[in-house]
């Protein structure tokens, strides 16, 4: 079925609106013209008497007023017929004003159904069309940039998957050929090679459960607090080990209903990024207490190590994202540990913000609901 331009139709509905609206107005203007001509006549020639004001109203006018007549109902004709061309060209003006800017709106749309998400329409008619443009090329951005990350995403678990494979192959062919003598020394290596596998693929597998929603949470009552000192004491040997001060301080904020095994995740990933970006002699606190908006309560994790930049500090929690593009092992871990953190404060229905100046350290304070008593608590200590 051929479709019909939304432009001959508006122009169409606009021309037949002028037109019955012409016609009707010249249709009533010669009769109304005919009344009044015929009353200027009869008070005109009013000496004539009762008789002959009758007869020059009706059928006994004169030729010259009969002509004079007929002169103004064509005058009228073609009044109405230059107004109807005129608002037959003024209605497609302002159809193809409407249908211009959507018909570039469903070639960027036909783009982007073919792949190419690069597509922006530039719209200027300060109207609900061009709130619609501009929603268009919000989403097409969007569009954009999960591409983007989902292609640089694949690359960098490919990269990270990669990496622990190669050295395990290139290990166990070394041993299988002689090459390699397959001592404790050897075998602790492959074994850290494959824990270091298992644990990416399982950050993996929680990402990608989060991100759908489909991630189980056991939630029971737990102390937040609680949690943070025994995260604290966990992180110790490799807070020793780089000669980094681990502290622990805050308030008791009571039973928060959350799930303790994935909020021990998120203090640990911010912990031992904190330890990791914290040079030797540094301190790491750690610390709890009622939010300044009602109903939260938050912990933190604070460092004074290198600190992010402005540029990268908006993309932390970015899949894969490192500030250090070498992906060097040595200087940070896989990329998702933040983004995890990200997936499950949100998932408890809170947030993760992130504060950080270069050189002088950074500060990740997550934000979780609490219980109804312990906002009643906490109003009954302050007063």
């Amino acid at each position: 079925m051929a479709m019909i331009s939304l432009a001959y139709r508006i122009a169409g509905l606009i021309f037949l609106l002028i037109a019955v609206t012409v016609s009707v107005m010249i249709y009533l203007m010669n009769q109304q013209m005919a009344g009044l001509f015929g009353n200027y006549l009869v008070k005109l020639y009013g000496h004539l008497g009762m008789a002959g004001m009758h007869g020059m109203h009706g059928s006994m006018m004169g030729q010259s007023e009969l002509d004079f007549l007929e002169s103004v109902h064509q005058s009228l004709i073609w009044v109405g017929g230059g107004i109807m061309a005129v608002g037959l060209g003024a209605s497609f003006l302002l159809a193809r004003s409407i249908t211009i800017p959507l018909r570039k709106l469903n070639a960027a749309a036909r783009e982007i159904e073919k792949g190419h998400f690069d597509q922006r329409v530039d719209v200027h008619t300060n109207d609900e069309v061009e709130e619609l443009a501009h929603a268009f090329n919000r989403m097409s951005e969007t569009l954009e940039t999960n591409h983007r990350l989902r292609k640089q995403f694949l690359a960098d678990v490919a990269h990270e998957l990669r990496t622990p494979l190669t050295i395990i192959q290139g290990n166990l062919e070394g041993m299988m050929e002689g090459v390699i003598e397959p001592d404790r020394e050897q075998l602790e290596s492959l074994h850290e090679e494959t824990l270091h596998l298992n644990h990416l693929i399982h950050d993996l597998r929680d990402l990608s459960l989060a991100e759908a929603g489909q991630l189980r949470l056991e939630k029971q009552p737990v102390h937040i607090y609680d949690i943070l000192v025994k995260a604290a004491g966990g992180i110790q040997p490799l807070a020793e080990a780089k000669g980094v001060t681990v502290a622990c301080r805050g308030t008791d904020t009571g039973v928060v209903l959350a799930d303790e095994n994935r909020i021990s995740q998120v203090i640990h990933n911010l912990l031992t990024n904190a330890v990791r970006y914290t040079p030797p002699g540094g301190f790491v606190t750690v610390e709890s207490g009622y939010a300044d908006r009602p109903g939260l309560i938050f912990f933190s994790v604070q460092d004074k190590g290198v600190g992010i930049s402005e540029g990268d500090l908006p993309h932390v929690f970015d899949h894969f994202y490192r500030a250090d593009k070498s992906r060097d092992r040595k200087s940070g871990g896989t990329g998702i540990g933040l983004a995890i953190v990200k997936q499950l404060a949100e998932l408890h229905g809170g947030y993760v913000k992130a504060e950080s100046h270069v050189g002088k350290g950074s500060v990740f304070t997550v934000f979780l609901p609490c219980r109804k008593e312990n906002a009643a608590i906490k109003k009954q200590e302050k007063q």
